[in-house]
Order: structure tokens, then C-alpha cells, then sequence
């Protein structure tokens, strides 16, 4: 299931109420480019910003709008595993094909935390769960001995999204787990699959689905040239992208590109003119402006 590019979505905003219409029409346009499955109500999407109840609207819709097309994968991580297990429930009640679980963040559980917080969680769901690696915004790494016993414990544990630059752990996960890897950060996406990851949650197929889906497939058939080529390609859009946090800029370039984004929630804002002018340049180069 785990193989080839999941757009992490966006989730467009209009009058400072979700743009359900313009969420149909993002999600159209990455199927028609190729995508393998859709990620929603992650980091991209502002999940910190939606309500609950917003949150597990958004999951509805998506779900309702891919109708099957591809494979939903919900965000449904919380650093409350109550509210955890409550979105994971949800996600899989209406239809999402997986869930996205990041580390607990802000309360810094310890490694016998996050055990038992992934062991409820799986407890509570049939669905796949993926779990998030992202200590630079969560304060806290799942080692790789904690995700090799929760992957021999349960089943439904299945793959990890790596957003720890380190890429040994890329090596170590694959070694010592069953997990499929998924890079968490686009430009590390060639390396990874490179050590035997399968594919990426990208950012960057927000803007440019068929390259970045043609770069996994190339890199996967062992097409490496071809995936370098796409990789330098690339290049400049991945680190723009992350010029400002997520996902400032990449809503930024989507309303440039005429494409449902709208405004940011509080405490996001917009991007500096600095900044807006080399994601400009960048969308100009590649002939996207």
C-alpha cells in the first residue's frame, strides 16, 4: 500500500471557513497527476489550527471526494492519546484507508511512553497506522528499539514517515523493523529510496504532482539517472518551500498559481516580501509563472 508520492494537502481556507469546493478541486488535480494516495489534516493541512470538529469534517469530505480514486491516509495524531484513539476511531469509521500518527509533541513523552500511547491506539483501530517521526517540531525521536517492538507487537503498525534528517536511521529502521520508510522531507526523498524506502509525503507534489510522482517511479524501477535529473529539478522548489514554516509557503504558491489556498490561520501569517519574491523567482524558473 505504502508506495510512491502522498501529497501532504493543504487545507484551503476562504473567509476564514474551510473552502470544502476548493478542497474537491486540489484533491481532482493531484488524482489527474498521477498521485498514489493523499494525506489530509496533517502539518500541511494546519490541523493544529482546525477544531475537532473541523478536523474530522475534513477527513469526511476527503474521503467523499477521493471516492476510492486512491488511498486516504488521515492525520489523526495527537499528543493526548484519548484524542489520538477519538481521531483514529473516526478515521477509520468513515472510510480512510490509514491513519498519519505523530509522536506526542510538547509533553515529551519518554520511549516507554510512546510505546504504550502506539499500543493503545493499535489496540483501538483495524486500519493501518503510520507513525510520524518529526523531533524537530515535536521535541521528541522514537528510537528505532521502540519501533521495532511495537512493529513485531501489531500487525496494523505498518510504515514510518521520517522527517529526522539523520539518514542512518533511515538504514536502521530497514535493517532492524518490518516498517515501509517514507521520507518526510522532499529533498531527502532520492536518498532514501536510494537505502530501500518506498516513497514520500511530499510538499512538493502540492505544486508539481508529475514530477515528483515520476522521480519516485524512476527511483523505484532503478531508473537512477532519471531521478537525479527530476531530483536537481526540483531542487530549488523543495527548499523554498521551507523558506518560512509550513505550510506558509506553499499555500503562498498555490494562490499565485491560481489555486484554491487562501488565507492562513493565526498563528501562521503571511509570507515576508523577501521571502515571496525568491518563491516568485523559483515558480518562474520552473515556467509554472
Amino acid at each position: 500500500m505504502f508506495e510512491g508520492v502522498y501529497p501532504a494537502i493543504i487545507t484551503p481556507f476562504k473567509a476564514g471557513e474551510i473552502d470544502y469546493d476548493g478542497l474537491r478541486e486540489n484533491i481532482n488535480f493531484l488524482i489527474e497527476n498521477g498521485v498514489d494516495g493523499l494525506v489530509v489534516v496533517g502539518t500541511t493541512g494546519e490541523s493544529p489550527t482546525l477544531s475537532h470538529e473541523e478536523h474530522k469534517k475534513v477527513i469526511e469530505k476527503a474521503v467523499e471526494f477521493v471516492d476510492g480514486r486512491v488511498k486516504v491516509i488521515a492525520g489523526a495524531g495527537s499528543n493526548s492519546t484519548r484524542e489520538a484513539i477519538e481521531l483514529s476511531v473516526f478515521a477509520e469509521d468513515v472510510g480512510a484507508d490509514a491513519v498519519l500518527s505523530i509522536t506526542p509533541y510538547y509533553n515529551k513523552p519518554t520511549q516507554e511512553g510512546l510505546k504504550r500511547h502506539y499500543s493503545e491506539i493499535a489496540k483501538s483501530i483495524n486500519i493501518p497506522i503510520v507513525i510520524y517521526n518529526l523531533p524537530s517540531r515535536t521535541g521528541v525521536n522514537i528510537e528505532i528499539k521502540t519501533l521495532k517492538e511495537l512493529s513485531e507487537e501489531f500487525s496494523n503498525i505498518v510504515a514510518i514517515k521520517e522527517a529526522n534528517p539523520d539518514l542512518s536511521r533511515v538504514s536502521e529502521t530497514i535493517l532492524n523493523t518490518n516498517l515501509t520508510v517514507l521520507s518526510g522531507n522532499d529533498e531527502l526523498t532520492l536518498p532514501i529510496l536510494a537505502l530501500g524506502g518506498k516513497g514520500v509525503i511530499s510538499v512538493v507534489a502540492n505544486i508539481m504532482p508529475k514530477e515528483m510522482v515520476e522521480l519516485v517511479r524512476s527511483a523505484l524501477n532503478g531508473d537512477f539517472e532519471r531521478a537525479r535529473e527530476l531530483h536537481y529539478k526540483l531542487y530549488p522548489l523543495m527548499k523554498v518551500l521551507f523558506i518560512e514554516t509550513n505550510p506558509i509557503p506553499v499555500k503562498t504558491a498555490l494562490n499565485l498559481l491560481g489555486r484554491p489556498a487562501g488565507e492562513l490561520r493565526l498563528p501562521l501569517c503571511e509570507m515576508s516580501e523577501e521571502h515571496r519574491r525568491e518563491l516568485e523567482k523559483v515558480l518562474k524558473d520552473l515556467n509554472l509563472l
